[in-house]
């Protein structure tokens, strides 16, 4: 297959994964069990802590070797930048997180439905950035950086996405919507994934010395992602051990597709 072929092939995984996901909710009730809930969380969480590590944190890292005993220093930065950048977006834009009723950020009078969906954008901005630097630095010809190594991060975000697209479309069907209605705004989460591999893509010519910079930006933020969203609404009431093997599995997944593949 041709790098452009492998490319499109990466774009295209992980939107199909937040459709299927997000088909669920023609195959199931109304109403997503708060225990099934919270593997999906621990799931997804554990496979974009994996992703930040082996596919982004590592190779940053092996890509500033000229740094000497200092090829840390551009993880940390890019990592921070990161951080910083999904916390202040997180500031300043209105929304709302699952299985919340107060919404953070500046007053607004949109909906409810319409803040959710802001949050679930706000995460999917690393999870399209990340392939999207990886699948550049391939095509740039890095050493050490695979157009496999760039698929196996796409596959582990299209696993990640499965129950992401459920998460989203499931409860607005339980709060009255139409399956179809509920089955479009989960696809349409996802949708800003492609749009950030894209640009990632398009900046390629940027990549090249700031290479490891982006690769721990995506780290940076997909961590933050985690951290502020996933975790807590994974621990909320009971059965959190459940959502810690979903965290296991989901982890050990990410693991094995960047190891084995990559």
């Amino acid at each position: 297959m041709s790098d452009i072929g492998f490319v499109a092939l990466g774009l295209a995984i992980p939107f199909a994964g937040t459709t299927l996901g997000a088909a669920m909710v023609f195959f199931m009730r109304k109403q997503m069990s708060k225990k099934f809930q919270k593997i999906l969380l621990g799931f997804a969480a554990g496979i974009m802590v994996a992703a930040s590590v082996w596919s982004l944190l590592i190779p940053a890292i092996q890509q500033s070797s000229g740094y000497g005993q200092w090829d840390f220093v551009p993880a940390v930065i890019g990592f921070s930048l990161g951080i910083g950048f999904l916390w202040a977006v997180d500031v300043v834009t209105p929304h709302l997180h699952f299985n919340s009723k107060k919404p953070e950020g500046p007053k607004t009078h949109l909906s409810n439905t319409s803040m959710m969906m802001l949050a679930v954008t706000i995460h999917n901005v690393p999870e399209g950035m990340a392939p999207g630097v990886v699948f550049a630095a391939a095509l740039a010809g890095n050493q050490g950086i695979t157009m496999i190594a760039a698929l196996s991060l796409a596959i582990g975000i299209a696993i990640q996405n499965f129950p992401e697209g459920a998460i989203i479309s499931m409860p607005l069907r339980s709060e009255g919507a139409s399956k179809w209605k509920s089955f479009a705004m989960g696809t349409l989460s996802g949708a800003v994934e492609p749009v950030g591999a894209v640009l990632m893509i398009l900046l390629l010519n940027v990549l090249g010395p700031a290479l490891p910079y982006f690769l721990s930006f995506a780290a940076g933020a997909m961590i933050y992602v985690v951290v502020e969203e996933l975790i807590p609404e994974a621990q909320v009431g009971e059965h959190s051990n459940i959502a810690t093997i979903g965290f296991a599995v989901g982890f050990m997944i990410m693991m094995v597709l960047d190891v084995a593949l990559g």
